[in-house]
């Protein structure tokens, strides 16, 4: 069954890492990634570009609004995902606890809706 990991952080976690702090957790992801592709549970993963590069686009009643920024005003926000295939749900929940970025942020487990699958 696949699974998307969606990884959430505090807007300038990052800013306020030092560099050694940030290049340790860059080798950590590195080697995690690694693990993942090894183990073969590894479908896609994507850091995501800061979210002042964001825009939410709304279509209701035929007309187009785009608005800069994320749809939702939050603490965290969607730094990245990780597509994995996993046996069931406690598989899926141990490989999203390895992820690194888990250590300061959080990751939502959700499984995909596979077409043809009984809607959820």
């Amino acid at each position: 069954m696949k699974y998307l990991c969606l990884i959430y952080f505090e807007p300038g976690i990052w800013d306020r890492m030092s560099a050694n702090e940030s290049e340790q957790i860059a080798r950590e992801s590195s080697a995690y990634n690694d693990e993942m592709q090894a183990s073969r549970h590894h479908i896609a993963a994507q850091a995501l570009q800061p979210v002042d590069t964001a825009v939410t686009v709304r279509v209701h009643n035929g007309k187009m609004s785009i608005t800069d920024g994320p749809f939702a005003e939050t603490k965290e926000i969607l730094g990245g995902f990780l597509l994995i295939h996993a046996r069931d749900l406690n598989e899926a929940i141990q490989i999203a606890s390895r992820i690194p970025a888990a250590r300061f942020g959080s990751i939502e487990v959700r499984p995909v809706f596979e077409p043809g699958g009984s809607a959820p």
